[in-house]
């Protein structure tokens, strides 16, 4: 039985609700086979964030095809 004072999430892959507490090793998934789903899922690049690629300026020397690397 749950905890009334122990929230209640929706796991983001099965939408199975799950409590939100530290004996949970996987939150906010309710088990590790819905962690690897999501994993997969941004491996994959079926989860991305929309917009053009911004690079940062500190490292943009590295991304120049023309320079030699030592």
């Amino acid at each position: 039985m749950s905890n009334p004072e122990t929230p209640t999430v929706a796991c983001p892959t099965c939408k199975k609700p799950m409590e939100w507490s530290p004996k949970n090793l996987y939150r906010p998934f309710c088990c590790e086979r819905c962690k690897l789903i999501d994993l997969g899922e941004w491996a994959s690049e079926g989860h991305k964030i929309p917009g053009q690629p911004v690079f940062d300026d500190v490292m943009s020397e590295d991304l120049d095809p023309s320079k030699t690397r030592h």
